[in-house]
């Protein structure tokens, strides 16, 4: 260590500062605990009335100073460090008569002793970052003081972070369970249309979530597979749509959204078994990455026993592309708006859906055609072959009984 490197705390800090944070933290304490030659260093949060030991760098006193250990406040310094009582840096405690009184000096014992404040981003104290020894320091001064600080600033910005990400974490978990206690959902009902005949042959069940301010669902669900409600939001939501398929004609299917996560789990089986599930079509995004291509395809052979028909949504648009659709082997497949948005003006479009639908029937699958917004869109995918279609142009998302005017007169009415 030179001369110059201990001047400078923050050329040290750079010299040691790993990305990750949990990595930071521990470099940190393990350099400064080299650096003053000391026996212990940790970084402690304060949980009501007792220290908690969160990284420590202690080798040969674990059994004293540990990850998740602690220690009662009164018999720590910290208290006192914070009050202006003791100094932040205690080259020989004997030096300082308040510290024979601590507890903590005769248990190791210890004999110098130096500590930063961890403070929150609002500045209230969060912990302290320490060194100690059994043996005195008469040589440790300012500079080190320098040093220890620089190195608890960046402990601090880490330990904030981690804050920041918990309480984030926590305000997420708390909404997605208000709206599963709650049902605060509805659901909405988009026609999949029979190009040639201008009538449903079935109907996508959206969601959309009611708290304020709005919210596009897909920031819901994510939140959801955040903080591992995926399976029990996606599941509440098919719950709620299924509710609706006795209402709508017997020759009516409805269409159900599950991230291949949520299949896995086998709670749709029981789900599903309680409707006619020969009109439910199951949805599998091909957004979200598929760990075991077996043990979906498992849980996808009961559903499909019963009766259940699978369709790959945004086909052209996910991970997985054609191995996506060649392993799961759906009855449906849904291009994604990507790829029809613009058809009728994009030869590349065009090809690609051509190909899709030649696809399709070499498999035995139907093509729907989604984001269809213009008439110039549609005719173009018509003249592909394309046998359903959906989107803004044919019928947008609407209620229960904006489904149900569908079938008044036989023609859309909405």
């Amino acid at each position: 260590m030179t001369q110059d490197d201990t001047a400078n705390p923050m050329a040290l800090v750079a010299r040691v500062n790993p990305t990750d944070g949990e990595d930071t933290i521990q470099t940190a304490l393990d350099f400064v605990r080299t650096h003053l030659n000391m026996e212990v260093a940790y970084l402690s949060e304060f949980v009501g009335e007792d220290l908690v030991f969160r990284a420590v760098s202690a080798p040969g006193f674990e059994d004293q100073c540990f990850v998740g250990g602690g220690m009662p406040l009164d018999h720590v310094y910290c208290r006192h460090i914070l009050a202006g009582r003791l100094p932040e840096l205690i080259p020989d405690t004997a030096a300082e008569p308040l510290c024979a009184d601590i507890p903590l000096t005769t248990a190791i014992p210890i004999k110098s002793h130096v500590s930063v404040p961890i403070r929150r981003r609002d500045g209230t104290p969060y912990g302290m970052f320490c060194c100690l020894s059994r043996t005195a320091q008469p040589d440790l001064n300012p500079r080190d003081l320098s040093v220890m600080r620089a190195f608890a600033d960046l402990s601090a910005e880490q330990v904030n972070d981690k804050i920041a990400s918990r309480v984030a974490r926590q305000s997420a978990r708390a909404g997605i369970e208000m709206l599963l206690n709650e049902q605060a959902f509805d659901i909405v009902y988009q026609p999949i249309v029979d190009i040639t005949g201008n009538r449903p042959k079935g109907f996508e069940a959206l969601c959309r979530f009611r708290p304020e301010p709005y919210r596009p669902p897909n920031l819901w669900f994510e939140d959801a597979l955040g903080v591992g409600l995926q399976a029990e939001l996606e599941v509440a939501v098919i719950a709620k749509a299924l509710k609706s398929l006795d209402q709508l004609p017997d020759d009516v299917y409805l269409s159900v959204n599950a991230s291949p996560s949520t299949v896995g789990t086998g709670l749709l089986t029981d789900l599903f078994a309680q409707h006619p599930q020969e009109r439910i079509v199951l949805e599998v995004t091909e957004h979200s990455m598929v760990e075991d291509y077996d043990d979906l395809v498992s849980h996808l052979d009961i559903l499909r026993f019963r009766g259940v028909r699978l369709a790959i949504d945004d086909a052209g648009a996910g991970y997985s592309g054609l191995q996506h659709i060649v392993k799961l082997k759906p009855d449906l497949i849904k291009l994604d708006i990507s790829l029809t948005s613009d058809i009728d003006k994009d030869v590349v479009r065009r090809s690609l859906g051509a190909a899709l639908v030649r696809f399709a029937v070499e498999i035995g699958a139907d093509i729907v055609a989604e984001g269809i917004e213009t008439d110039a869109e549609l005719a173009a995918l018509t003249s592909l072959g394309v046998p359903l279609a959906q989107g803004y142009y044919l019928g947008r998302p609407g209620d229960l009984d904006s489904a149900l005017a569908w079938f008044e007169d036989g023609q859309k009415t909405a």
